[in-house]
């Protein structure tokens, strides 16, 4: 059973934060900071979901697990971009949108996210509103959930510390998890959303199966693999050859590159 009124203090919740974190991007003149707050969004729709009824220790369980991935990934973020510049992705949307950038932001940045996570939450609401007993496909949920958390941890510290180095300026992160995924984290994330689908499909709502297609989408077709390799081959020439040989998001064994058909061969000729 789905409550609409729960639901609404969710989106309520998650635009008070949405236009928090706009008042600082002002004050900041830097919307990426919206990052930062993308998984708070998600944390702070399940505190409200799951204070909203008598729940069970499968309900807090879950609750727990989104807590883990939203306030680590967030904090993640934030250790990643401080004392940075705007992200760049961000700097082209400013130039694309300008003038009245600040004020259009508010609409195409922050409240778009935040209803983009409040849709996304659903599987949330129905777990944590409907109290449930634990099934067998629970324990699978919680696997891959946790698999997700763990696999996009090591790649973030992996990619962090290759970042920290001065030699590996310029230089494209391909050891490893990053050997076998050009976005090894973003296909942890899209785990954790499908882990968290589990637990709602465990109590018949398949239909909610809406928010980790949604989610893989975005990490492969909007804000994710394609916006992050636009322009990526320009800054650097050497991803065109870890483009050849690894694939965009399943983890997978490196293709072997014929030295006759490296496209690094070829940029130089």
């Amino acid at each position: 059973m789905m409550d609409w009124e729960i639901y609404l203090q969710g989106l309520y919740a998650v635009l008070t934060l949405s236009f928090f974190t706009w008042f600082i991007s002002l004050l900041k003149k830097d919307v990426s900071i919206v990052d930062i707050t993308w998984s708070l969004m998600l944390v702070l729709a399940s505190t409200i979901y799951i204070l909203s009824t008598n729940v069970q220790s499968r309900e807090w369980l879950i609750f727990t697990l989104v807590v883990i991935w939203g306030v680590r990934l967030a904090l993640y973020i934030t250790l990643r971009s401080w004392g940075e510049a705007e992200d760049s992705r961000y700097q082209d949307i400013r130039k694309k949108y300008s003038p009245n950038f600040p004020l259009k932001s508010l609409f195409i940045i922050f409240v778009f996210q935040a209803v983009l996570a409040w849709v996304l939450s659903l599987p949330l609401l129905l777990v944590m509103t409907n109290p449930s007993n634990w099934v067998l496909l629970d324990y699978l949920a919680i696997t891959l959930v946790l698999f997700g958390i763990i696999y996009e941890s090591v790649a973030d510290y992996q990619l962090y510390r290759f970042k920290c180095l001065d030699k590996n300026k310029g230089k494209v992160m391909d050891a490893g998890l990053w050997a076998h995924s050009r976005h090894p984290n973003y296909f942890a994330e899209s785990m954790v959303w499908w882990g968290l689908f589990l637990f709602a499909l465990a109590q018949g709502y398949w239909w909610v199966v809406i928010s980790p297609l949604m989610i893989t989408y975005l990490l492969l077709k909007f804000s994710g693999v394609t916006l992050m390799e636009e322009t990526i081959t320009e800054r650097r020439p050497q991803y065109r050859q870890y483009i050849v040989n690894t694939n965009a998001f399943l983890p997978w064994p490196r293709k072997k590159l014929n030295p006759e058909n490296n496209p690094l061969n070829e940029a130089r000729r």
